[in-house]
């Protein structure tokens, strides 16, 4: 397959950009399952996930006794320890990336710096503005949601599993727990890219075209509910307590990570460990295209996948003026446009 250039990016990865092949026909059973080793027998932001959602489960987890009563002790501890973790990857990729500039514009995908004395932006700085709903918004409620979780399961209101009890199930659900995500992440966005859902909500996110660390789940409090109501099906499939963590580790911290703006972490000149996620970079520039992610490629299915490519990116604005000359368009023309 020939690999093009894309001119309107300071870099990107090899075009065009790949996805699984989950959803390929016939079905390619081996390919997707070497798709999957990628991230599953390698160092990545889901494995690192896994091992805090065991990690926290051991060491950092309230009492169950405890949590049968919403006390404000234990549910305060849930936030300041989310707090931490959101602290810990976001904090901590903006310093490599942002502050240090630790390896200056290499592997970053778009070239320009993160937009200050902008009033587009909460306190006139896109870092400060996503910070806020960041924090504010999107942690709170996905504490709520785990607060939910654990409260009830220390109720017996939720089926649980252990890895004794069903081994299988146990570790199937770890491969289908990203997978889950990445399904009700599509749908979710495409309902919030609807033009009532995009005015309230979704528009606040949609600042950020040229996105960093504290992007990843900057959001309204009427899309942090819907887009961590993807945790709700442990409510109804039986899981264990790491099940659920890593599933809320999965929403709340890998779009940190797939939000950085840089392909990969670069340390000595040696590419370490791979971030950003230029599938969902392309929607952000262009923002009709790429509603899902690479994992489940419903985009390919329903006709808005963008390859990376400058006729990619030609059929994205046809469609866009369409949809604008048709009242759907949720931000104005211009806006992809790179200044």
């Amino acid at each position: 397959m020939e690999r093009k250039r894309n001119a309107a990016w300071n870099h990107h990865p090899d075009l065009p950009i790949p996805v699984s092949p989950i959803l390929s026909w016939p079905p390619r059973p081996l390919a997707w399952l070497k798709w999957l080793s990628t991230y599953w027998l390698a160092l990545s932001s889901v494995t690192v996930e896994l091992f805090l959602a065991w990690a926290v489960y051991q060491w950092f987890q309230p009492g169950w006794e405890e949590m049968q009563s919403l006390a404000p002790a234990w549910m305060v501890q849930i936030w300041l320890r989310n707090f931490l973790l959101l602290m810990l990857v976001a904090g901590g990729l903006h310093l490599w990336f942002i502050t240090l500039k630790g390896q200056g514009k290499y592997l970053k995908f778009d070239g320009r710096d993160q937009a200050a004395d902008n009033g587009h932006f909460t306190f006139r700085n896109q870092v400060h503005d996503n910070m806020f709903w960041s924090i504010a918004s999107s942690l709170t409620c996905w504490t709520l949601y785990e607060i939910g979780y654990f409260w009830a399961a220390a109720n017996g209101m939720v089926p649980q599993i252990t890895l004794a009890s069903n081994p299988v199930w146990f570790l199937a659900w770890l491969v289908i727990i990203p997978v889950w995500s990445s399904f009700h992440f599509y749908w979710a966005h495409r309902l919030l890219h609807w033009p009532p859902m995009y005015r309230l909500a979704h528009s606040l996110h949609h600042r950020n075209i040229n996105i960093g660390p504290w992007a990843g789940i900057s959001m309204h409090p009427v899309e942090a509910v819907l887009y961590f109501s993807t945790l709700l099906i442990h409510f109804i499939v039986p899981s264990h307590p790491v099940h659920f963590l890593f599933h809320c580790y999965v929403n709340g911290l890998n779009p940190c990570v797939s939000h950085s703006g840089f392909e990969k972490i670069s340390v000595k000149n040696r590419n370490r460990f791979t971030a950003g996620d230029f599938f969902h970079q392309l929607h952000h520039r262009y923002f009709e295209c790429n509603y899902g992610t690479a994992e489940m490629p419903w985009d390919v299915i329903f006709g808005s996948f963008h390859d990376g490519s400058e006729d990619a990116t030609r059929i994205t604005r046809e469609r866009k003026k369409r949809m604008h000359a048709h009242g759907q368009d949720r931000a104005p023309a211009a806006r992809d446009k790179v200044s």
